[in-house]
C-alpha cells in the first residue's frame, strides 16, 4: 500500500512500538472483516500469520454489542490474526472487554479522553521506578541511542523517545524500533518501526534496502510493495500525510 492504514473500508492495521498490530474496525461487519485481514496475511504471511492484534472499536457509528464483538474476534482468528486485548476506550467497551475476558490496552486511551467519555476504573498507574514517556516531538532532544553490533534474527533493539542508529546489519526476522528516526548503516532486512510513539516527522534512513517491513507513526509497508528498483538500494522513508514514502537517497 501506498499506506494500508487506509487499503480497504472495513478496517485499519498499524504497528505499534511493541511489534503489535492494532486493528481499527470500520464497519461491524464479521464477514468484510474477515476478508479484510485474510488479503493481508495471504500477500504476506511471515509478518500477519498469528500476528497478535488488539481491537480498535472507536471507529464504529454505534456501540457493538456483546455478540457482535465476539463475531470480529472470531474473524480476526479465522483470518489468521491472534486477538490478544481491546483498545482502552469507553465504559462501554471495558465492559465488553470483562465480559469477554480479554485486557484492555491502556496506551490507547489518550485517543478517546477528548471526546469526554468516562470509564468505570482508570488503568493502574506506571509503577513510580518508571521513567515517563516523552512527547514524541522530544526523541530529537534526548541524543540518539547508538548500537553497535549486527541485529540478529528474532532480536529486538528499541530506544525509546529518541534516535536509534544501528552500526551494522538488521537481519532478516529483526526488528529495530524508535520513537524517533532510524538510521541503519548497513543492510536492512528485518522490520523498521520509527515513530513508534506518534511521531509522524520521524524518518527511516539505510544503505541497502531489503526490508519485510517499514513502518512510520503506524503507517507501513511491506517489502512485497516497494518498486524492484530500490532493492539493495540506500533509501529513506517518510510521511506525506497518510502515504509511506520509500524513495533512493
Amino acid at each position: 500500500m501506498g499506506t494500508e492504514t487506509v487499503a480497504d473500508p472495513a478496517c485499519e492495521l498499524r504497528f505499534g512500538q511493541v511489534g503489535i498490530a492494532s486493528v481499527r474496525v470500520l464497519v461491524n461487519d464479521a464477514a468484510a472483516l474477515r476478508a479484510a485481514l485474510a488479503e493481508r496475511v495471504l500477500k504476506a504471511p511471515q509478518l500477519f500469520a498469528r500476528a497478535a492484534v488488539v481491537l480498535d472499536l472507536s471507529h464504529l457509528a454505534n456501540d457493538p454489542g456483546h455478540d457482535d464483538v465476539a463475531a470480529l474476534l472470531s474473524a480476526v482468528r479465522e483470518a489468521g490474526m491472534l486477538p490478544v486485548a481491546l483498545a482502552y476506550g469507553t465504559s462501554h467497551v471495558e465492559a465488553l472487554a470483562r465480559a469477554l475476558d480479554l485486557p484492555l490496552i491502556a496506551k490507547f486511551r489518550a485517543a478517546y479522553e477528548p471526546h469526554g467519555d468516562t470509564v468505570a476504573t482508570a488503568p493502574p498507574p506506571a509503577p513510580a521506578a518508571t521513567p515517563a514517556r516523552p512527547e514524541p516531538n522530544a526523541a530529537a532532544t534526548m541524543g540518539s541511542m547508538h548500537h553497535a553490533q549486527p541485529v540478529r534474527s528474532g532480536q529486538q533493539v528499541y530506544a525509546e523517545g529518541r534516535d536509534l542508529v544501528i552500526a551494522g546489519h538488521v537481519a532478516a526476522g529483526a526488528e529495530v524500533i524508535s520513537d524517533g528516526s532510524i538510521h541503519v548503516y548497513g543492510s536492512l532486512r528485518g522490520r523498521a518501526l520509527a515513530g513508534a510513539s506518534g511521531d509522524a516527522g520521524a524518518r527511516i534512513y539505510c544503505q541497502s534496502f531489503h526490508a519485510e517491513l517499514v513502518s512510520i507513526a503506524g503507517r507501513y509497508r511491506t517489502f512485497e510493495q516497494m518498486p524492484e528498483d530500490l532493492a539493495g538500494r540506500s533509501v529513506q522513508c517518510w510521511l506525506e500525510g497518510e502515504k509511506l514514502v520509500v524513495a533512493r537517497l
